[in-house]
């Protein structure tokens, strides 16, 4: 493809969450630094809340990559799990073979002393959840339980929960608010905005080893920002396709013609055209439903 063409070491704008592209934005540095601090405080819960594609999962795989050894750390990237499935996930993770035990009951022991183990040696103990809002009504219930593990001082087990919008609006249902009370600290991880853009496209072409200038033209960059809304997985959807136009038509950098078809060949991408689209069906509508009101009335 275009890899040799632009002088590309890897791809810059794959969707894969590939921590070495980690860009260190405001709001995304903003959000690890929060959850660094709450774990080395001891907190028992720490929720991060995104959009989609706002980069969730990249920045859990970055604060994995980030904790040092003092932390034992448990990853669930697909938390879809009955209560059982979540107990024995989180047992694997430890280091537990759930199958050779007998029942739940001695699941949970195995477990408590497990982690009772690991605080023994000066470790923290981390359950990280991706995708948390996906997590079913009881698998929570059963989450906020394991958080009960604990000593005389200190809480055995810690959770970081990262999950879209939809998850707050679980938690705010009465039956969860004995979990909604247990989360110490809340971020809500923000979209980038038009400055954020330029640092983000520079960062990651100058990580895939482009140092030729600028690659995209400003009026390419402004139109990207206006399609993607900041929401950087469409941004690099768009980058990638608008790359590919640059190198078919042989252009040494990435126009606004080419830009402009990678936003029109993605159906994801917000184009100007439509809320005046949407005005135009909206001003029928109302012209319609006016006249059949006259109709109605007899008046024309």
């Amino acid at each position: 493809m275009y890899l040799e063409y632009f002088k590309f070491k890897e791809l810059p704008f794959t969707i894969t969450p590939n921590i070495g592209f980690f860009c260190h934005l405001k709001g995304h540095q903003e959000a690890l630094n929060t959850v660094l601090f709450s774990l080395r405080s001891g907190e028992g819960f720490i929720k991060i809340i995104g959009e989609v594609g706002s980069g969730k999962t990249l920045l859990c795989r970055k604060l994995l990559d980030s904790l040092d050894g003092d932390f034992v750390t448990a990853y669930i990237p697909n938390p879809d799990l009955n209560p059982i499935e979540l107990r024995k996930a989180l047992a694997r993770e430890l280091g537990i073979d759930p199958r050779s035990l007998q029942d739940q009951h001695e699941l949970l022991t195995y477990i408590n002393d497990r982690l009772l183990s690991l605080h023994a040696d000066g470790k923290h103990i981390v359950l990280l959840i991706d995708e948390a809002q996906a997590i079913p009504p009881e698998s929570l219930e059963t989450l906020r339980l394991l958080t009960n593990l604990e000593t005389e001082t200190t809480k055995l087990l810690q959770v970081v929960l990262f999950g879209q919008p939809e998850l707050d609006e679980r938690l705010d249902q009465p039956s969860f608010r004995q979990l909604k009370q247990r989360i110490s600290f809340s971020y809500y991880l923000p979209l980038m905005n038009r400055d954020d853009l330029d640092s983000y496209l520079f960062h990651r072409l100058a990580t895939a080893g482009y140092t030729f200038g600028a690659l995209f033209s400003d009026r390419a960059r402004n139109i990207l920002f206006k399609a993607s809304q900041g929401v950087p997985r469409i941004v690099n959807i768009l980058c990638h396709k608008a790359l590919l136009v640059a190198y078919g038509r042989g252009e040494d950098r990435v126009s606004t013609q080419a830009m402009k078809l990678a936003i029109k060949d993605t159906d994801i991408a917000y184009s100007s055209s439509k809320p005046l689209l949407l005005i135009i069906i909206g001003l029928i509508s109302l012209i319609i439903t006016v006249l059949g009101f006259y109709i109605y009335k007899g008046i024309i």
